[in-house]
This record gives structure tokens, sequence and C-alpha cells, in this order.
């Protein structure tokens, strides 16, 4: 997903349609898609990369084209990549990749993915 203005926010996070699990993805999905509204109606560019916990990603290669898709300003890291000790392999994994293939981006946590928006807001021009 994107929007009409250039991409200067990259946001990683996890697809909750490929979390494992007996729960709904539903309202994660549209939490994440409520939040990322924001950065239209602010006339700010981004892309997503989304990446699933089912095994069906390669994160290395999902996450590095991402990456290298554009020269981004700002990268954000959502909060299921963060919330979970089960992930922490992961986030120091993302984390990496962030810093070899985006070092002049500055890295972002939001607190839940309505705040995506102001957690980018803080570090882009």
């Amino acid at each position: 997903m994107d929007t009409t203005a250039s991409p200067r926010v990259l946001v990683i996070g996890l697809d909750p349609y490929r979390v494992p699990g007996p729960w709904d993805p539903e309202p994660a999905a549209k939490a994440i898609e409520e939040g990322l509204a924001k950065f239209a109606e602010h006339d700010v560019g981004f892309e997503t990369c989304l990446i699933g916990l089912d095994g069906s990603d390669d994160v290395e290669a999902v996450v590095g084209n991402a990456l290298r898709a554009h020269p981004w300003e700002c990268v954000t890291v959502g909060g299921g990549l963060r919330h979970s000790d089960d992930q922490a392999e992961l986030l120091e994994q993302v984390v990496n990749l962030i810093r070899r293939h985006a070092p002049d981006a500055a890295i972002a946590f939001n607190s839940t993915p309505a705040t995506t928006y102001e957690a980018a807001a803080r570090w882009i021009q």
C-alpha cells in the first residue's frame, strides 16, 4: 500500500493474516489500515512491508528488497515485532537489515497501529 506522494516512509510489520494461531486477524488488519490512512491525510508517501510468521517469507529477501526500493527517510517498525519475546531474533534481523540497507533512515517504533504516522512524523521533515 502506498500513497500518491513520493514514498518517504517504509512501515515494516507483521501481516496479521499470516500470524499462526486461533485468533481473528480482522481487527488488527483494520487497525493497521486506519493507522496508515494518516499518512495520506498528511500527504506523506509510504509503503508497507508486512511479513508473515507462517514460514512463507524469506525475511532477509523480502525486507531487504523493500529497504532497497527507495531512499527512505524513516523506517517504522511495528509493535508486533517488538512486543513478543518470541520475536526477539526476528526484530534483531529486521533492525540489522535496516542498518545495512537504509543506513541514513531514521528508525521509529509505533506503540499501536494507530500511532504509526506519529512515530514516523517524529523523524521526518
